[in-house]
């Protein structure tokens, strides 16, 4: 895990502060920002969060003090990370992305404001009461990206229409989202017409062990299940599914960029600016139990032209021309 204040980058410490300017740090509210993704997606996933802050009239350093804890996808640090910031009582716990965040700032907490940005149903995994009146002290985006596996392996399914065993890798230690994709996923493979091999990982280590399994046991093609951890290491999959010449779909469009070769989802980016934007409300004076919870509406298909022809691929032109976006 990574913690990093904004103003510790900044201004170099706190000891070499005037003793003016470190009582006016102190006085400001405190935003603790939680992700399972890894610290060098700060450039983009941070920025599109304070973004959203900076919507609403709240700048960090000036209008609220911003820690990032980037989980890597050591998810079984969030206990204690809780712990921690409810003892120091911080003013917002955002989660934007991890649901196992969500779940741990829920159970640590029924009166600091809770952010989050999931793609289970919140109500589903006890985070609010309702969508459109959330209750309670939690409220956010739910992004969907669960509702999608289906739309994914079909359209995987369409890339590759030989393709009868199609991987499917997933996050144990993500409970929550591996616990929805497993329940869903027998369905939508027997609807794409494939027989659907589940792999589990939860480490770098453990991404280069499935491939290294796909190698004795080949499979026609790879998706890539919704996970924050999974979302940050698209280029390892990008990397290890060119080396063994595995069609790979992901849910974000990170991995297509990275040379999978489709993606289907929402805008990643997208929902980080929307719990950045209510996180700022909250420290404006919204109640989160005020705030309805937001969903997705818009969905991005992207194609990989450049991994197409290097898997051998002929993409079929209706499927081309459904995609929203065309990588060559």
């Amino acid at each position: 895990m990574m913690l990093r204040r904004d103003f510790i980058t900044l201004l170099g410490g706190a000891a070499a502060w005037p003793l003016a300017a470190r009582a006016q740090h102190q006085a400001l509210p405190v935003v603790a920002f939680v992700s399972g993704r890894q610290p060098d997606d700060d450039p983009r996933y941070g920025a599109a969060f304070r973004k959203g802050l900076g919507e609403v009239g709240v700048v960090p350093d000036q209008s609220a003090l911003v820690e990032y804890h980037w989980l890597s996808g050591q998810y079984d640090l969030l206990p204690s990370l809780m712990a921690e910031l409810v003892r120091r009582r911080v003013a917002v716990i955002a989660t934007p992305g991890s649901a196992p965040a969500a779940r741990a700032a829920k159970a640590a907490t029924a009166s600091i404001a809770i952010v989050f940005g999931v793609t289970e149903d919140p109500v589903n995994i006890g985070l609010v009461a309702s969508l459109a009146r959330p209750g309670g002290n939690a409220t956010g985006i739910n992004f969907l990206a669960q509702e999608t596996i289906a739309k994914q392996l079909g359209l995987l399914h369409d890339l590759v229409p030989k393709a009868r065993r199609i991987a499917v890798i997933v996050n144990p230690a993500n409970a929550s989202n591996t616990e929805t994709t497993l329940r869903v996923l027998p369905d939508a493979a027997r609807v794409a017409g494939i027989a659907a091999r589940v792999i589990k990982a939860s480490t770098i280590g453990e991404i280069d062990a499935a491939f290294s399994a796909f190698a004795r046991e080949p499979v026609d093609a790879l998706l890539i299940a919704p996970d924050a951890f999974f979302a940050s290491r698209q280029v390892q999959f990008a990397i290890m599914a060119a080396r063994q010449g595995i069609p790979t779909a992901s849910s974000v469009r990170d991995g297509v960029e990275a040379g999978l070769l489709m993606s289907y989802g929402t805008d990643g980016l997208d929902a980080y600016r929307q719990v950045g934007n209510y996180t700022g409300r909250i420290l404006r004076g919204a109640k989160p139990e005020d705030l309805p919870v937001l969903q997705s509406t818009k969905f991005e298909f992207a194609i990989s032209l450049t991994a197409a022809k290097a898997l051998g691929l002929d993409i079929p032109a209706g499927v081309l021309s459904s995609a929203d976006e065309v990588i060559e």
